[in-house]
């Protein structure tokens, strides 16, 4: 199988299947959604979601945020991973928003990542969710399906299993194809024990044919 058979193959089904894939991060506007994807870094959007409630509450603008010290916005984030260093970047990031963007955060990648605790897959997230940028991002869930189905041979990092899926796949696409990615290492393609059996896409997968071929 070429590697364009495969990609065409897995796309097909995922249109077929998922026509509709979006972030299960709970949020109602760019900022909250800013905050949860902060949070969600090695940590479960369930936990995000059940943490974020009170903490927007708390904090519905970036003004409010900002004007929280790390200890206050500590009290609401105890449950998520790391919720010392994730205090510190969200007090520090309201405040750069209030100072630097108006209060908004802004469409540009490359300034949203000069907000404390956005790097590259957070910029990439709240950029092709909230406005549709042609990226990928790669979280680990992505980082592991591509490489076990096949569409990405050899990639090392994030980085190159990034740009091996943005070559391959086309780019009105991407925004969707993260989420189809997620989705399907969340529920189906799981670290331990993947769902082969149920998969819709083993027809086209290189871990399938190979367990097929051993067996």
């Amino acid at each position: 199988m070429t590697t364009k058979e495969r990609y065409e193959g897995v796309i097909g089904y995922f249109q077929q299947a998922m026509p509709v894939a979006e972030s299960e991060l709970n949020y109602s506007n760019p900022f909250e959604l800013l905050v949860a994807v902060i949070l969600s870094a090695q940590c479960t959007d369930k936990r995000v979601n059940m943490t974020t409630p009170a903490l927007f509450e708390a904090y519905p603008t970036p003004q409010a945020m900002a004007e929280a010290t790390t200890e206050d916005i500590l009290h609401y984030i105890k449950s998520i991973s790391y919720p010392n260093n994730k205090a510190k970047h969200l007090a520090a990031m309201a405040r750069m928003l209030c100072d630097e963007f108006g209060g908004e955060v802004p469409s540009d990648l490359q300034e949203l990542q000069r907000l404390p605790g956005v790097g590259r897959k957070t910029a990439n997230v709240v950029g092709a969710v909230i406005w549709q940028k042609e990226v990928m991002p790669v979280d680990t869930h992505v980082f592991r399906v591509a490489a076990r189905i096949g569409l990405t041979r050899g990639a090392k990092t994030p980085l190159q299993t990034e740009l091996q899926l943005e070559k391959n796949i086309p780019s009105h696409l991407l925004p969707i194809a993260h989420h189809w990615l997620i989705l399907h290492g969340r529920y189906v393609c799981t670290a331990r024990s993947p769902k082969c059996a149920e998969c819709g896409i083993k027809e086209w997968c290189r871990h399938f044919s190979t367990e097929k071929a051993e067996n």
